[in-house]
Order: C-alpha cells, then structure tokens, then sequence
C-alpha cells in the first residue's frame, strides 16, 4: 500500500511531545479561510510512498527523535484513513510515538464500517491533536465549507475511548474571537475527559505568499494577524468556560456522594 504525501518535515516541536518528523499528508476536504498550507488540498497531488520508506527515514535519524516520534498532518490524513493506519500500527510495533493531528471532519458514528476502521486506528494512536475551528455551528461552514456537527462528535467520541487529545484553536480578528463563542469553547472542552492541553494560536498571514504562488485568491485579505497578548486573552476566556462546566459538574456529585 502507497499513501500520498505532500512533504516529511524533520525537525517538528509544536507538533505533539519532544522533536517530531512531521509527515503531511496529501488531501484535504475541509476550505478554511486562514488555511496556509492550500498546496494540500487537492488529492491527486503529492508523492506516493510507502510505510516502510517513511519509518527507514524516521530510523536513519532514531536518536534524533529521542523523546518525540511521527506526527501525520496535512492536508487531512483521515481522508488516507487505511494508509495512515498501516503507518501508525508499523510505527507502534517499533515503539514510535504516534501523533494525528486531524480536524476530525470525516468521522461518522452511525457508520459501522468506518467507525470500525477508526477504532483500529485508535489502538496505535498515543494522541490526538483535534483543531477546532469554530464552536458556532452556523459560523463554522462559511469559515471552513463544513459543519462542525461531526468534528465535535468526534472530539466526543475520543472521550469516551480515553484517547488522550490536544484541543487547537486558532483565534482570527472578528472571525473566530467572539467573547461568547470562546466561552462556549471551553464549556464543551470542559465536558470532555480525555483533554491533556489546550493550544491557542494567534492568526497569521503567513500563507499568503503560497496562495498567490497558486494562483488562488486569499480569502482573509486585509484581516491583520492576531497579537499573542490577545491569543492569551482568547485563552483565558476559554479556561474560564473550561473551570466553570467542571465546577458545576462537582457541584452536582457532591450532594450524591453526602447521600
């Protein structure tokens, strides 16, 4: 089996624990506005390689990645869902640690074949890296081209496997940092269990410059970047929805447990 890859980066450290190669994946479903990495998009692109051609590469530099281990990203890498399952059970036989970082916009509960395809994956999956874009439903599809209805199910369903996961959330001016839907971020995250980190990150323009190299249009021209003081206030907000689900929660099994 091949897979189709965009590019392996070798030096990840914001890409799951310790120093990561990052391999992307080619393909993507979903159309976000700030999205910088566009050249993923389509699946005909890329390289095709083999499992055995990405782990030799991990293992010529094994020493290197001490502490870290692969992360597939993209692009989308559930849209490779067989491949990328090969790759990750290959790679836990050897003793990797395993990183999806997805959106999780392909999940579908009430399919039982998929969903059995998905729990095979999860069996050599250390951890998760779930972005989500948006809380707000209706403001979710203009942003992305998709709803939100199964990404947030699938942050769910991770829960209820105990597969450990890091929330991202990337906060864009007038776009996805409205004080209510941030809050309403953190109260869903908060009725999660399995949730080790929480990233906020500031919006960017970097990627303009491949948009133009493809030709496509930027759809967030003119949005100027996100400071990291307002990313940290955006983070803050969202802590605060995170504490206060809990709290309620505790609030109601105390009263029980007095019984």
């Amino acid at each position: 089996m091949t897979g189709r890859i965009h590019s392996i980066e070798s030096f990840g450290t914001v890409d799951g624990p310790g120093v990561r190669m990052v391999v992307f994946f080619q393909g993507c479903p979903m159309r976000c506005q700030y999205c910088h990495n566009p050249d993923t998009w389509e699946t005909a692109g890329g390289m095709e390689m083999t499992v055995d051609e990405i782990l030799n590469k991990y293992e010529s530099s094994r020493n290197f990645y001490r502490g870290g281990g692969i992360t597939a990203t993209g692009g989308e890498p559930l849209l490779q869902l067989s491949f990328l399952t090969e790759l990750f059970e290959a790679a836990r036989k050897k003793g990797i640690h395993t990183c999806l970082d997805t959106s999780g916009v392909t999940f579908r509960r009430n399919n039982p074949e998929y969903r059995k395809q998905i729990d095979r994956l999860l069996v050599s999956t250390s951890l998760v890296m779930l972005d989500i874009k948006q809380i707000d439903a209706l403001k979710h599809k203009p942003l992305t081209g998709h709803t939100n209805t199964d990404i947030l199910d699938f942050a769910k369903y991770l829960s209820e496997q105990e597969i450990p996961v890091w929330i991202r959330h990337v906060v864009v001016p007038h776009i996805t940092d409205d004080e209510k839907d941030l809050y309403r971020l953190g109260r869903f995250i908060g009725s999660l269990s399995n949730v080790k980190a929480l990233d906020v990150l500031p919006y960017h323009d970097m990627g303009t410059v491949k948009y133009e190299s493809l030709g496509l249009d930027y759809p967030l021209k003119g949005v100027p970047p996100m400071s990291k003081e307002d990313a940290i206030a955006a983070k803050k907000i969202i802590l605060r929805g995170i504490l206060d689900v809990r709290a309620e929660a505790q609030s109601e099994i105390a009263p029980k447990i007095k019984h």
